[in-house]
């Protein structure tokens, strides 16, 4: 291999050397490794410039890295350490840059690149070893990248080496996965790094605290600071309030996702000499990347996270705390070239709390994508393949669903054409249905570069309106939407049939076909919107969206049910109606109008939960109308029934039965009940259209419809709605306690020598005795005992206030009555 370093005697002597041997072993012997290695110990830039020189690897070896940023440092890195350009021995393939040619040995790829590499060459040919850095991460493709990985070495490649790198990482869980393979821990040589704490306030801002902590750090530390800070918002408020606080030979600069390469480099180089620097940044500092010249780091202790929910399709960002692992990668960030220190934003007994690592991204991400990488790779149990994490059944249920709508996928989730040209796009799943379908009606251009913009934050400026974002995007001439343009237009010119379509594009159209359940029309107001999934959105009503009659909603952040919308654009209702006609329903129903309490109908043009056009109709018969007052039951809650004495004792006495005995007796609680309306409302409401003219009798036979056949003769036996007094009187007894309830005056109870009980004699009435005026004289739950016991001392105070009625000494022996003594007695 002349292309090959002669020897790695002239590579820097950092920590990773001293475990060369046992890397060199473990991949010669065997071919999988999993290596843990500090900041700064060189494992990235170093080790695939020693496996270069191995007489196994006669081909490439393909680096993966989590953030374009790292690539594109690593690369740069390791040309250097060869005295050559990137692009030679060393390049780099990433979405918007490539920089590779006939001599590179060594690719640095994001993450995504190698799926797609491994899904288009599945023997992945002249590739003789690939290497996961920054595994701990747990990305989503860096997940599907080892599986398919570990799939190609089992079934088609044993001599493919693979390793596992990282900086923190649980590595017995990795070993385990890869059936055992060598563990490597390079121990590293870092710089000692102090760590301070500062509890922020909880009602303090972010920003506030940071400021605080750059002022006092600037002023009583040397060397230039590091800042963790959760997203790009704070950051750019951070640099606002910072502005003009510091001397003028610090330099404040932003490090985040969106920013241009150029920008990028500026956060990473070395400030000039005699100058400090202040880098406000994101995650995307933690790992894979060195800043020349920190010594000073500050964590806010927050990152954000995507967070996917099933239910709606939709991706929110979630400002959570960071994990453990992350929280000494951020502090060893100052001790990577001399000692340093650490300040964390937060109190120290609150890092036990922190989780140990962070959240793997499969277990809370949208598997559309995944699922239609799954169906090329022809696997539909994703089980058969080696996950850390398997992927949660039911998000891949859903994204196999959301496939289907798309025409990706067929019944059997097998790959459609359109399917099979979706997943050449490198695009997410719904941009890539957008972008075939816009090319099938002639605005293919136009679909790619929405679709390109709209996964490249930042380009075209920040508007909610995609109309506006995307002609900002195509008059911009920064280096970065030239490339993303291009991009775009490779993507439009791989795609069949593109026809010629006179007429412009209409934004709104070519975003239903990628978001057909995120249309939306306006309900409330001006500025708030329901989507055809069920969800509310909200725009600033300064917005000119803000008074559009419909939208299609593309982004929105937020968990309530009045999200905030990101990024949208305006649709007219007939296009609506066009494009998605085989979603949308056309059908007569029957309602519940709250405001009147009753039934009414009308003929509907649906889409989802979105009612386009209605019109009315006469009011329903029949079930019909019954379900539809089961709805305004729901709607209302179970109080508005009046369900009128006996049914309500009947419910009672079932619900006591139901906490005393338990199954088969039902649970007639108002959730059980409101659960299960269709099987004890609505057939026997038949015909009825108002709450307030219900049949209260089939209330009760619904209630008694609910106890299974063989226990309903039982009903009275265990829980009798009276109890007969020996006087022959029939009295109620109430359920609607936590035990059973009988108030009856003391003399009917005159003979009884056994307590009254139900629940087939196991559980006692708990008796209110009451005077002959009905007025409490004491409970018991021993009426024998009453007798034998405090019946003296109640006869003795009776008597005297009703000498008319009979008070024996011996009750238990006495006739029982209801009437005053006879005269003369």
């Amino acid at each position: 291999m002349s292309d090959a370093p002669s020897s790695i005697s002239p590579l820097p002597d950092l920590p990773i050397r001293d475990v060369f041997p046992e890397i060199v072993a473990a991949l010669s012997n065997g071919n999988r490794a999993v290596l843990a290695a500090p900041p700064g110990a060189g494992k990235t830039t170093l080790v695939p410039l020693l496996l270069l020189k191995q007489t196994w690897c006669s081909g490439r070896i393909i680096l993966l890295e989590p953030r374009r940023l790292a690539a594109r440092a690593a690369a740069s890195r390791m040309a250097s350490l060869l005295d050559q350009n990137v692009g030679e021995i060393v390049g780099y393939r990433m979405r918007l840059d490539n920089r590779i040619s006939a001599r590179t040995r060594i690719e640095v790829v994001t993450e995504g690149v190698f799926a797609r590499m491994v899904l288009e060459d599945p023997e992945l040919n002249d590739i003789s070893a690939v290497l996961f850095d920054e595994f701990h991460e747990r990305s989503l493709d860096a997940d599907f990248g080892l599986a398919l990985a570990l799939d190609v070495q089992e079934g088609l490649r044993e001599d493919l080496r693979i390793m596992v790198m990282s900086a923190t990482l649980d590595i017995e869980r990795v070993s385990a996965l890869m059936q055992g393979a060598p563990m490597i821990r390079s121990e590293g040589r870092a710089h000692p790094v102090q760590v301070r704490y500062q509890n922020r306030a909880a009602d303090e801002r972010v920003e506030d605290a940071v400021l605080k902590a750059v002022i006092a750090a600037h002023r009583d530390e040397p060397g230039s600071i590091l800042v963790f800070l959760p997203g790009q918002s704070e950051i750019l408020r951070t640099a606002e309030r910072l502005e003009g606080r510091l001397d003028g030979d610090t330099l404040i600069v932003p490090l985040f996702g969106n920013l241009s390469q150029k920008e990028q480099d500026l956060a990473i180089r070395p400030p000039p000499t005699g100058k400090r620097k202040v880098v406000l940044a994101t995650s995307i500092a933690e790992t894979s990347i060195t800043i020349d010249g920190v010594r000073i780091v500050i964590d806010s202790g927050q990152q954000r996270l995507p967070v996917f929910e099933p239910s709606t399709g939709i991706t929110r960002l979630e400002t959570t705390r960071v994990s453990q692992a992350a929280a000494d990668q951020r502090a060893g960030r100052a001790g990577r070239t001399e000692p340093g220190m650490a300040i964390r934003l937060w109190h120290q007994g609150q890092t036990a709390a922190l989780p140990a690592f962070a959240p793997a991204q499969i277990l809370s991400s949208d598997l559309s994508g995944l699922a239609l990488d799954m169906a090329h790779w022809g696997v539909h149990d994703a089980t058969s393949l080696a996950f850390m994490d398997q992927p949660p059944v039911p998000a891949l249920a859903e994204a196999r669903h959301l496939l289907r709508m798309l025409g990706a996928l067929d019944t059997a989730n097998a790959l459609t054409a359109k399917g099979r040209l979706m997943r050449e796009l490198a695009l997410p799943a719904r941009l890539a249905a957008m972008a075939i379908s816009g090319a099938e009606e002639g605005h293919g251009t136009k679909a790619c570069r929405l679709a390109v913009l709209m996964t490249e934050q930042g380009l075209g400026g920040n508007s909610i309106d995609l109309d506006e974002r995307l002609r900002q995007f195509e008059r911009e001439k920064s280096e970065r939407a030239e490339a993303a343009r291009r991009l775009a237009d490779r993507f439009a010119k791989s795609l069949p049939d593109i026809r010629i379509n006179d007429k412009p594009a209409n934004i709104g159209s070519l975003l239903l076909h990628a978001y057909p359940d995120r249309a939306a029309i306006q309900r409330g107001g001006h500025g708030r919107f329901l989507m055809s999934n069920g969800r509310g959105a909200v725009i600033q009503e300064t917005e000119r969206l803000a008074g559009a009659r419909m939208l299609v909603i593309a982004d929105l952040t937020g968990r309530a049910a009045q999200a905030r919308v990101l990024a949208a654009a305006e649709v007219n209702p007939a296009h609506v109606e066009s494009e998605l006609a085989d979603i949308i329903v056309r059908q007569d129903e029957g309602f519940f109008d709250t405001a009147n309490r009753q039934v009414r109908a009308r003929r509907v043009v649906r889409l989802g939960a979105i009612v386009l056009e209605e019109s009315p109709l006469p009011r329903p018969t029949g079930a019909a109308a019954a379900e539809a007052l089961a709805d305004g039951v729901q709607q209302l809650g179970l109080q508005v029934l009046d369900f009128g004495k006996e049914a309500t004792q009947l419910r009672e006495r079932i619900g006591f039965l139901n906490r005393t005995v338990g199954e088969p007796w039902p649970d007639v609680s108002d959730d059980a009940l409101l659960a299960r309306l269709n099987e004890w409302f609505v057939p026997f409401q038949s015909g009825k259209t108002n709450l307030d003219v219900l049949d209260v009798s089939g209330l009760s036979e619904g209630l008694r419809s609910l106890l299974p056949h063989e226990i309903r003769q039982d009903l009275t036996r265990m829980a009798p709605s009276h109890f007969e007094a020996p006087t022959g009187q029939r009295h109620p007894i109430r359920y609607d306690g936590e035990e059973p309830v009988l108030t009856i005056r003391v003399q009917e109870l005159f003979g009884l020598t056994k307590h009254p009980a139900v629940a087939g004699g196991r559980l006692p009435l708990l008796l209110e005795l009451t005077s002959p005026a009905h007025r409490p004289i004491q409970t018991t739950r021993d009426l024998p005992g009453f007798w034998s016991g405090s019946w003296k001392d109640v006869r003795a105070d009776m008597r005297g206030r009703y000498p008319r009625h009979p008070w024996p000494e011996d009750p238990a022996a006495a006739m029982p009555t209801n009437r005053v003594k006879p005269r003369g007695t």
